[in-house]
């Protein structure tokens, strides 16, 4: 955060459309953000990410940080299913902080209610012995639909590491509404993922996935009404700029499209 910006921006791990970690710091040095996410955990289909176990790695990692300036806002992702058992977070947990990581992007892979609760208010204990956060992110295809299910967990959870990510994708396919996120307190939230994307759009669990995960848009770019959820994100909130688009990747590279997605972030918010 800068004298010029009123938040900290944080570029989404995503949003490298794939580069390595180390380069995923520099772009964000160059272009002006905050922060970094890395996911060393993967989404269903991906394989672990080399910076869990290379050491050689993580030390590269670290002085890319040290000597930009750029820290570490999240880690993704904890995926809550239901055989979880939260010991073998251990490795991750202990690299995360390592990394100075202060959340962790947590999802619901489960459709029970009473265990998922359990779960992640577990969880939540868990992770506040490492005084980072677990920040729930509803997907409509997950066993978190909605922004009013990941406030319900959140709540009755009731930890300080308890929290809800909003995430403008999400949000625009849920079926939630605005008077919801108005209504949602700052307190809840650490930080919120902001993208555009196509309207209309597939509905589909399978077409869902795909634009989340490759296809989102450039704020400004896309249809969803991004001004409206832009007047409810509370004053100096941070924000995860999470822009993967294959496309537009292969077409720009990725530190351009970092660039443009920070900048249209900016201005979307008045920064």
């Amino acid at each position: 955060m800068t004298a010029a910006t009123s938040r900290a921006y944080s570029l989404g791990y995503l949003t490298g459309n794939g580069v390595d970690p180390v380069t995923a710091v520099k772009i964000a040095a160059e272009h002006g953000y905050d922060m970094v996410s890395f996911r060393l955990l993967p989404a269903a289909g991906e394989p672990l990410h080399p910076l869990l176990d290379d050491d050689a790695l993580l030390a590269e990692v670290k002085a890319a940080m040290r000597d930009t300036g750029v820290t570490m806002a999240d880690a993704e992702m904890i995926r809550l299913k239901p055989d979880t058992r939260l010991d073998s977070f251990t490795p991750f947990l202990d690299r995360i902080a390592g990394l100075g990581a202060a959340h962790v992007l947590v999802a619901i892979d489960d459709t029970d209610p009473a265990r998922t609760q359990d779960s992640y208010t577990a969880l939540c204990h868990r992770l506040g012995e490492y005084r980072l956060t677990a920040d729930l992110e509803f997907m409509p295809w997950t066993g978190c639909k909605d922004l009013a299910s990941a406030r319900r967990l959140v709540e009755a959870a009731d930890h300080p590491s308890a929290a809800v990510l909003f995430d403008a994708l999400h949000f625009d396919r849920c079926g939630a509404t605005l008077q919801e996120f108005a209504e949602l307190p700052a307190s809840l939230m650490n930080y919120v993922q902001i993208c555009d994307g196509p309207v209309p759009f597939d509905p589909s669990d399978e077409g869902l996935i795909a634009v989340a995960r490759t296809a989102r848009m450039i704020p400004g770019e896309g249809g969803i009404d991004l001004a409206a959820i832009a007047a409810h994100v509370p004053p100096g909130m941070t924000v995860s700029v999470e822009v993967p688009n294959d496309d537009l990747a292969a077409r720009l590279g990725p530190s351009e499209v970092a660039r443009r997605s920070l900048e249209a972030t900016k201005r979307l918010l008045g920064d």
